[in-house]
């Protein structure tokens, strides 16, 4: 069976590259016809996913997609996107429009769009790993104190909270070599105590901890493990207040065979990455789409079917498509102040922040580390782990313990709302752990 699936794969992939040759895309960029708006037009052979992968290449290019058209009756792709670059102008930057055009023209194939993507580096320079858990307060600083005393440095992460989940991605390698970490014991060790924290003391959810040298795209394997962790499951009390839930809508065209599913809520950054996404990873393909999130809302509409080629057959199929939607577009949500941090790079950087944001109560609800060069540019949304805003004397104290010219507030403190003194959803760095090293590890020992 093995050797079958593997040949038709072949076969499959072949069978792709000859209608790519017969059917080259075709890119068009305009940047006269709109005044405030680059337009790309995309046209190619169909095939599934291929949405995704157009979309993928502009948001890992930082575009900001304010209109979009989407056509792919039949055998053929035709989208167009209206985009900006993150000041509102339009692009024209003759070496990003040239990235675009080789990424997405006769001469790419959007199969290895993943590989070039910047949400993506090489598997051979460091160790991936995936988590998935419960989310609790203390969660990223008693991971990143296994990792430092594993000899680890965490040169890449990207942190997601949803729905009492925690999931995370992150990239490490060897502090003395600086290289991928290779030793098979040492790698199931690393397992072992991962998965032994993640668990902690909720014996009724799974948690999984995988490590790999592999290549994957970040963001959407994250939103693959909390899809798998079936973290669209709302109950009581749980998830965003109804007045900040994305309002989602699915309903089917009988004369056209259709599903439309209809989405309006805040606008934000990958957005429409986010929705497209998770439609394309449940197996539906968009025959028809229209966005414009010109404004501060955005509205995402879309004719889809299954792959069988069926539209939704049942209100239970209904109600689990709007309830991924909405956990896809809540996932991202930057609930909380902004912090950016910009240092040397070191072993335990990570460990020693999170320790430093716990110790002073403040409650991270999402986190992207990065390094670049040596340096670690790393970003923070946080609020008080009590529920109320965040203690402007707070951040201030914060900021000079870990160095205010190396930890830079980006808003308004003022500005942040109180939220439910006893929210379930957000506690990844929650505030309740007040010991002042995890040296002795006896947070991970009691879940071993």
């Amino acid at each position: 069976m093995a050797t079958v699936s593997y040949s038709q794969n072949i076969m499959d992939d072949e069978y792709e590259k000859f209608i790519r040759r017969m059917n080259p895309p075709r890119v068009v960029i305009d940047n006269e016809s709109c005044k405030n708006a680059t337009i790309i037009q995309v046209d190619s052979a169909n095939k599934h996913g291929i949405l995704l992968e157009v979309v993928q290449v502009l948001t890992d290019l930082n575009l900001v997609i304010t209109k979009a058209y989407i056509s792919s009756d039949g055998g053929w792709f035709m989208d167009v996107f209206n985009v900006t670059n993150q000041e509102g102008n339009k692009i024209t930057d003759e070496g990003m429009l040239d990235y675009i055009m080789k990424s997405l023209g006769p001469d790419s194939c959007f199969a290895s769009s993943m590989r070039r993507s910047v949400g993506v580096t090489a598997g051979m320079d460091h160790t991936s790993i995936e988590l998935i858990g419960s989310d609790r307060p203390g969660l990223l600083s008693e991971v990143s104190a296994v990792l430092t005393n594993l000899k680890c440095n965490v040169v890449n992460a990207e942190v997601w909270t949803h729905n009492t989940r925690a999931a995370a991605i992150m990239q490490v390698t060897d502090e003395v070599h600086g290289g991928a970490i290779t030793d098979p014991e040492r790698l199931s060790t690393m397992k072992q105590l991962l998965c032994n924290v993640l668990r902690g003391s909720n014996k009724l959810r799974d948690a999984k901890t995988i490590v790999s040298d592999g290549v994957s795209h970040t963001e959407r394997r994250l939103h693959q493990l909390m899809f798998a962790d079936r973290d669209y499951e709302r109950t009581t009390g749980e998830g965003l207040d109804d007045k900040e839930r994305p309002n989602v809508n699915v309903i089917n065209w009988q004369d056209k065979d259709y599903s439309v599913v209809t989405i309006k809520c805040k606008d934000r950054p990958k957005l429409l990455f986010d929705t497209i996404c998770t439609l394309t990873d449940m197996q539906y393909v968009v025959f028809h789409g229209n966005v414009d999130a010109e404004g501060p809302q955005a509205h995402q509409e879309y004719c889809i079917r299954h792959v069988d080629g069926s539209p939704v057959k049942s209100d239970a199929e209904r109600q689990r498509v709007i309830q991924c939607l909405e956990a896809a577009i809540e996932r991202r949500v930057s609930e909380g102040l902004k912090l950016e941090l910009c240092t040397t790079d070191r072993v335990g950087l990570l460990s020693d922040v999170t320790r430093i944001f716990r110790e002073n109560s403040l409650t991270v609800t999402r986190a992207e580390v990065t390094t670049r060069a040596g340096k670690a540019l790393n970003i923070f949304y946080v609020r008080d782990s009590s529920g109320y805003p965040v203690d402007a004397k707070i951040i201030e104290s914060v900021r000079q313990t870990i160095g205010q010219t190396i930890l830079r507030v980006k808003g308004n403190i003022e500005e942040l709302n109180p939220v439910p003194q006893e929210s379930p959803t957000r506690f990844l760095f929650g505030g309740l752990f007040k010991s002042r090293s995890f040296c002795n590890f006896g947070l991970v020992r009691s879940y071993s």
